[in-house]
């Protein structure tokens, strides 16, 4: 768990995550992150969790329930400073380096590390003893040339780097992000996307983790005020 920026040192994230982790492992979550940062005078505390199924708004806010309730049984320290609780789900910028962070992303092109060398695949399955079965894409990478199937490919943990999940421009049809394609007009010249198609694709893109985030900022940010 991180603990950068912590008022109170890794102490303080060593006992939330203690609190933490029984309530969201019971909720059927997995607790992915927890971090303590100062804010002025307060401390903010942000929780990330996920499961296989995706976590949604609902669920956002009733972690946040779950957990602020913890720290009003728990927490009875009253030299602690006032903190702000945050509770989101896991954006796709995320390192995928567990099995389940792997399994959460079946269907999706990912890049990772292999011997020195970048892969770039689409997931495939994920076997939590065996490892990830990509199907393996070569090219794209110069103007007008097309990635080609290169045939599946299973690495196993040991030889697997971090993953990092790839935004798509076009997805394939019956793909699990096909709604967040972005609509704009056809590109019949190939050409590069400049800095301004990049923002306006990202807007779409990244509508569920801005969703997620603008609901914790707005409603399920739980303000305990503590002294």
């Amino acid at each position: 768990m991180s603990t950068s920026g912590s008022r109170s040192g890794p102490v303080a994230a060593q006992r939330l995550t203690g609190w933490f982790t029984p309530v969201v492992t019971a909720a059927g979550y997995d607790l992915e992150d927890l971090d303590v940062r100062a804010a002025g005078t307060r401390s903010v505390v942000r929780v990330v969790v996920d499961r296989d199924s995706g976590v949604s708004l609902d669920d956002v806010a009733e972690v946040s329930r779950a957990l602020s309730d913890v720290l009003d049984v728990q927490d009875d320290d009253p030299g602690r400073s006032p903190y702000v609780l945050e509770v989101t789900s896991p954006g796709v910028d995320r390192p995928l380096t567990l099995p389940r962070h792997w399994r959460r992303n079946v269907g999706r092109l990912v890049t990772t590390s292999v011997g020195g060398a970048e892969v770039l695949g689409r997931v495939v399955s994920v076997d939590d003893a065996e490892g990830v079965t990509l199907a393996v894409e070569k090219g794209g990478a110069k103007k007008g040339q097309v990635r080609k199937a290169a045939g599946d490919r299973t690495l196993g943990w040991d030889e697997l780097g971090e993953g990092r999940v790839q935004v798509e421009f076009n997805r394939p049809a019956g793909h699990r992000d096909e709604h967040l394609v972005h609509e704009g007009p056809a590109d019949d010249d190939d050409e590069p996307l400049t800095a301004d198609d990049v923002d306006e694709l990202d807007d779409g893109t990244d509508e569920q983790d801005d969703a997620h985030d603008g609901a914790a900022d707005a409603a399920q940010d739980q303000d305990q005020e503590r002294q």
